[in-house]
């Protein structure tokens, strides 16, 4: 599940649902408004992507996790975008524990000068996303 304003969560998204279809996995991506959070697909993990907006957790998918039901248990990882030093991984984190959900892997990717174009995701982040998909 994600949110994404300017492009930059989703294409991360995208190219972690391929890297772990590489490896062997099946994926289904959605965009927050795309699927019902208190009626998810049944999944091995669950991945949550969100940019940082005016200090917080995008408003849309900060929404979403609180709404999430049946999840008691249910693995996921977390993905944060943002323009600051600053992430809210532990945000999202403490969000989902509230669901009794278990994390297996995070990460965080800082935007550079060109985030709004859809360009601003800093070199060495495919690397970064490896090693969140290898955790999962």
């Amino acid at each position: 599940m994600y949110w994404s304003r300017y492009g930059n969560g989703k294409k991360i998204v995208e190219n972690l649902a391929e890297r772990l279809e590489r490896k062997g996995g099946q994926t289904q991506v959605f965009r927050t408004d795309e699927v019902d959070p208190s009626a998810l697909p049944e999944a091995d993990r669950y991945v949550f992507s969100a940019p940082t907006e005016a200090f917080n957790i995008q408003r849309d998918m900060r929404k979403f996790m609180k709404n999430l039901q049946g999840m008691e248990g249910k693995k996921y990882g977390i993905i944060n975008t943002h323009a600051m030093k600053r992430n809210w991984l532990p945000k999202m984190e403490k969000l989902l524990s509230k669901k009794n959900m278990v994390k297996v892997a995070g990460v965080d990717f800082q935007m550079g000068k060109e985030a709004q174009s859809g360009n601003g995701l800093m070199e060495g982040w495919e690397n970064r996303l490896e090693e969140f998909a290898d955790k999962l």
